[in-house]
């Protein structure tokens, strides 16, 4: 069906509607991934059982992608055109008026986006795996390009976009066979593409990439995909659901916390979970874990449908709800792999609890007594840390979830810390800092620090990382901030924590050359020395959210 925007430029969208008259109350989902794509019909919120429970549901293709009109730039219309296609939708034969909205990554972004504009019509969303701030794990991660995310995604849409683009046969088919050589090859040739601010992979499409690129030439259109700081916008109640291993992990929480503040009802389930776990053949599986089936969603089903459908049915169908579903906090606990309910998030009696790095590759609670210590490394970019797990989305060969980092730790340039072994289970919940006294030679680096849990075998297991990238100059020490993100585990008695230092984590994060230069132009690289202190006055830590037996 043609949706009309303000502007004249036409959307168009599949409608699924109950049998009779009703009226319905209405659910959509806007995307850019094809309104008929199967698995989006079905897999995030299952149409048919959602029209079998008294819903008309709509599948709208975002402006300019596949049967809609328009321009496809990532982002820059989804507020506008959510307020249009809301408004549209309450007023469509049989709705009642009153509309919901769900999906997951760009479509929990597309709800957000319309929530913001407020459109009068809209009364409740439900956003999966999506963001809130985008320098902050979808465009850039402490100042690194997210370049895993943005060249993966960036080329599998321009391969999709190319019969709505291509001037003719010939030209179709020699944009398709570059971009598939081009992601093929994104392990061994393409993530290596320098300057990484302005991939060459990306400019052999002409087309958008998902904003990480644009927003490097300017600043002001970072703002068409941020939800951070809008919140006060909002109206509607949110249920908000993420994975530890989410590319989007920590945007999902602080959507929940920003709503909170508000005063909005709003919902949060995270789970052991990756951004495409709903595609998973091998249910309750991730990286080098299995979480057992009780890591599925918290429902009967173990599916996502059912815990939407109640909520929709709630504040579209006027349904009673209990208040721990209707505003409340679902984790699942890694470790002793179970599923707890909370109040809130974060939770009020976790305690931050430093651990420290010691001068013979020591972890503990003590700080250092030791005068002046430091450990050393040399990082080249042209050999970088391989990627190995964590909360991604990339070329197939960069799995996410937790992994065994022994090759990664076996490097001579990732400095490890580890503590003796507990002696007492550990729980660790909520969102993980470090602070790392360190230098460089040069007048710009990157630190990336990873915490880890070690088991009685030796198996060393990614829980979070993060990373941030530092002008400096030659030699000076500086305290740098790091934020790890978050995470609910629970390191066993005799498991140890385990810290890693160190300076890339490549593909994931664009390298940095150490030069200084603009990403959009840099292609110089020069090998860095650094040293990391340890010691009474400039104690490096890892800060840790640490809940009391």
């Amino acid at each position: 069906m043609s949706v009309p925007m303000r502007d004249g430029v036409v959307l168009r969208a599949d409608i699924y509607r109950p049998a009779g008259d009703g009226p319905w109350p209405v659910l959509l989902q806007r995307t850019p991934y094809d309104k008929q794509m199967p698995l989006l019909v079905s897999s995030l919120l299952d149409t048919l059982k959602a029209v079998q429970r008294g819903y008309i549901v709509i599948h709208q293709d975002t402006r300019g992608r596949y049967k809609s009109d328009g321009e496809w730039l990532p982002w820059a219309f989804e507020r506008t055109d959510g307020y249009d296609t809301v408004e549209w939708a309450a007023t469509i034969p049989g709705s009642n008026g009153r509309v919901g909205m769900f999906g997951a990554s760009y479509t929990g972004n597309t709800q957000w986006a319309a929530a913001v504009a407020n459109p009068p019509h809209l009364a409740v969303i439900a956003p999966q795996l999506t963001w809130s701030e985008p320098t902050d794990g979808i465009f850039y991660r402490g100042g690194a390009l997210e370049i895993g995310l943005n060249l993966y995604w960036s080329l599998a849409q321009s391969l999709s976009h190319y019969p709505k683009s291509s001037t003719s046969v010939d030209d179709l088919l020699a944009k398709v066979g570059t971009t598939i050589y081009d992601l093929d090859h994104l392990a061994d040739e393409t993530y290596w593409e320098l300057p990484s601010g302005a991939s060459p992979a990306l400019a052999r499409t002409g087309l958008p990439d998902i904003g990480t690129q644009r927003g490097l030439r300017d600043e002001a259109s970072i703002d068409e995909a941020r939800v951070a700081g809008r919140h006060g916008d909002v109206t509607v109640p949110s249920l908000n659901v993420s994975g530890w291993f989410d590319v989007f992990q920590q945007g999902s929480l602080d959507n929940f916390v920003d709503a909170r503040q508000q005063g909005l009802t709003s919902r949060l389930i995270v789970g052991p979970w990756a951004h495409t776990s709903h595609l998973s053949t091998v249910p309750g599986h991730l990286g080098d874990v299995y979480y057992g089936l009780g890591s599925l969603p918290p429902s009967p089903d173990g599916t996502m449908t059912g815990i939407e459908l109640d909520w929709f049915d709630h504040f579209l169908a006027d349904k009673p709800a209990d208040v721990a579903h209707e505003s409340g906090v679902d984790i699942f606990v890694m470790g002793i792999n179970e599923w707890r309910h909370e109040e809130t998030w974060p939770l009020d009696r976790a305690r931050a609890t430093a651990f420290y790095l010691h001068p013979d590759g020591g972890l503990s609670v003590s700080a250092p007594t030791v005068l002046e210590s430091a450990s050393t490394y040399t990082y080249d970019p042209a050999d970088p840390v391989t990627t190995t797990g964590g909360p991604l989305v990339m070329a197939g060969s960069y799995p996410a979830g937790a992994f065994d980092q022994a090759k990664v730790e076996a490097r001579d340039d990732v400095l490890v810390y580890t503590s003796e072994p507990l002696t007492e289970d550990l729980e660790i919940t909520g969102r993980v800092a470090a602070s790392i006294f360190a230098s460089t030679d040069g007048p710009s680096t990157d630190w990336v620090v990873r915490l880890c849990d070690v088991d009685e075998d030796g198996r060393s297991l990614n829980i979070v990382d993060g990373i941030t990238r530092v002008t400096t100059e030659n030699g000076r020490v500086n305290e740098h901030e790091i934020d790890l993100w978050s995470t609910s585990i629970v390191i066993r008695t005799g498991h140890r924590l385990r810290v890693q230092v160190t300076s890339s984590n490549f593909p994931r994060w664009d390298r940095n050359l150490n030069t200084g230069e603009d990403p959009t132009t840099g292609t110089t690289t020069r090998v860095a020395h650094q040293i990391v202190h340890h010691d009474t006055t400039r104690p490096s830590r890892l800060i840790l959210p640490v809940i009391p037996a």
